[in-house]
């Protein structure tokens, strides 16, 4: 049997010191393990490896072609467009990623998110650290307006393994779920056109991927449809909202506020419309909702598993 000699192109951000990697190690006969790669450095810390290891390294059909030995990519994520899945096909290149890894992680996120708006809790610790609750006469702090979840209507679009997660959630709190048609798929009973879904929701989260037809989702039109005051969480993935509609409406106050965990562009060294200072009731976290300690390893066991079952010859979660 030829030597199963495994490159992990970009260990960091998957692993910050806190995971084990025994089931990495165990799985191939050497494991060489990078950091992060250059684009530059790929070909060349590939050569003679049968197994390329990824998480947001570009594989394209250059890196193919100059690497005969690749029988298998193994991406320790979910999304695939840092790989060139057909160049792959044609070299006879399997590729399998990781799937589910991050569900309790991001739905406690999302809901986090939407308790902080609710509660406006980032206002309360500010004005705590300012000082401000020592300068009132009275016991407590009341200066920002907290809205009770229970009994209000959450929209949810996407209701896929993570969506139903927070849909779980949020009844627990006492919501009421409404979920939207997505663009570009089929009607399904129960699901509501976004004109039909914006105006009765309190709140919207996202969970949907980014393709064409779900490019700029939520724009100024569909925000002007929503209640005043209503909530816009989106820990999906950039580009599914407008992000300068979104920072026009919380500027204009027709919205209560708005949580993202995703940009366009991450990390946003061009800047973003919603790091501007000056915007009001708003949330920015730094796509960290999938990064609990438990979903990365799950992330290490996963690509464990898609390696010992191609070697079994029983490929698993293949993309190509």
């Amino acid at each position: 049997m030829p030597s199963r000699r495994a490159v992990f192109l970009d260990l960091v951000p998957l692993d910050q010191g806190d995971l084990d990697l025994n089931p990495l190690e165990q799985a191939f006969d050497e494991l060489v393990v990078h950091s992060h790669s250059l684009p530059e450095q790929v070909i060349e810390r590939l050569q003679g490896a049968q197994v390329a290891i990824i998480n947001k390294v570009r594989l394209t059909e250059q890196v193919f072609q100059a690497c005969p030995d690749l029988a298998l990519v193994l991406v320790s994520a979910t999304g695939l467009n840092n790989v060139d899945l057909e160049a792959a096909r044609r070299h006879g290149i399997l590729v399998c990623n990781c799937q589910g890894y991050g569900t309790a992680s991001v739905a406690q996120h999302t809901l986090a998110l939407l308790l902080a708006l609710a509660t406006r809790l980032v206002d309360y610790q500010t004005a705590v650290n300012e000082g401000k609750w020592g300068l009132t006469p009275h016991f407590c702090l009341l200066d920002f307006p907290i809205v009770e979840l229970d009994g209000k209507t959450l929209g949810v679009l996407g209701l896929g393994t993570l969506g139903s997660a927070v849909a779980k959630l949020a009844e627990a709190l006492g919501m009421r779920i409404l979920v939207g048609e997505l663009p570009g798929r089929p009607a399904q009973e129960g699901r509501l056109p976004l004109e039909e879904l914006l105006p009765q929701v309190d709140a919207l989260t996202l969970h949907c991927p980014l393709t064409e037809a779900t490019r700029n989702l939520i724009g100024a039109r569909q925000l002007a449809l929503m209640k005043p005051g209503a909530f816009v969480i989106n820990a999906a993935r950039g580009g599914l909202i407008d992000e300068q509609a979104l920072a026009d409406a919380l500027r204009s106050g027709h919205l209560g506020g708005a949580a993202t965990d995703v940009l366009i562009e991450e990390p946003p060294v061009h800047g973003n419309p919603l790091l501007a200072g000056d915007i009001p009731r708003l949330i920015v976290t730094p796509h960290s909702a999938w990064g609990s300690r438990e979903a990365r390893q799950r992330i290490v066991n996963q690509v464990a598993e898609n390696a010992r079952a191609f070697f079994a010859g029983q490929p698993m979660r293949q993309a190509n």
